[in-house]
């Protein structure tokens, strides 16, 4: 397993927001995490990729547990790409600038090797024109396959997504959803954390429903989403199909 997730328990003061989840994700498998609102899909992201420590449990990453207090984070997120709702762009810096911050400020890369290689992603993904663009001179569908851009420089064994398409406008919503497609084709391994049921339908290979912070049922999205076992999933979908997302 790439990743392994395994009695994760994260709480914040009373209120516990995982409640001993356990999740698993193979090589090359896209899952989706689903659930309502504070149901733990974005706080398991940010504790995979270590920037909220778990208060019991265990979370391994090619076998090696990442959640060990001996474990350099710094390492760790350099296998790790996470990407937010929010581009969380630097304004005054250009896309270039935005991408090769961190390999080479933060993982001490050579910085034409950095440049060379987020010129070939910008490239792939359509954008090599903007490198010297500022964010606020693209769209916000550009600025979010930036953003994957730059949780991709590292080549990270694991590739996060928390809610990517949920800040943009409707007709923005397909270059990223193509971006994603895109990485699947080539075998990215990935978890994604959306309220976007097309969405889930269309990239992933799993769905995992999350409720009261524990993996409440999983499989594949067809199962999941058309037919599922748990009552509390049926409600859950019932909802989203009355709000016109399904």
């Amino acid at each position: 397993m790439v990743l392994s997730c395994t009695d994760v328990r994260k709480a914040f003061g009373d209120h516990v927001i995982l409640d001993g989840l356990s999740l698993d994700v193979a090589e090359h498998e896209v899952v989706a995490l689903i659930g309502a609102s504070g149901s733990g899909k974005s706080t398991l992201l940010r504790c995979v990729n270590l920037l909220a420590e778990i208060d019991d449990g265990a979370i391994f990453l090619d076998g090696e547990e990442i959640t060990d207090p001996r474990a350099d984070p710094d390492r760790v997120r350099q296998r790790i790409g996470l990407v937010f709702q929010s581009y969380n762009l630097f304004p005054h810096m250009t896309v270039l600038d935005n991408i090769t911050l961190a390999p080479t400020r933060v993982h001490k890369r050579d910085k034409a090797e950095a440049k060379d290689q987020a010129m070939t992603w910008l490239e792939r993904v359509g954008l090599a024109e903007k490198a010297g663009s500022y964010p606020d001179r693209l769209s916000g569908g550009q600025q979010q396959r930036v953003a994957i851009v730059r949780a991709l420089v590292n080549n990270p064994r694991l590739l996060l997504l928390d809610e990517v398409t949920s800040a943009l406008d409707p007709e923005l919503v397909g270059e990223v959803l193509t971006m994603i497609r895109d990485l699947k084709g080539e075998g990215m391994t990935m978890v994604l954390a959306t309220h976007e049921m097309g969405f889930a339908r269309q990239v992933a290979d799993r769905v995992a429903f999350l409720d009261g912070g524990k993996v409440l049922e999983e499989g594949p999205p067809a199962q999941v989403l058309g037919d599922p076992v748990e009552s509390r999933t049926r409600q859950f979908l019932a909802r989203i199909i009355e709000a016109g997302r399904l």
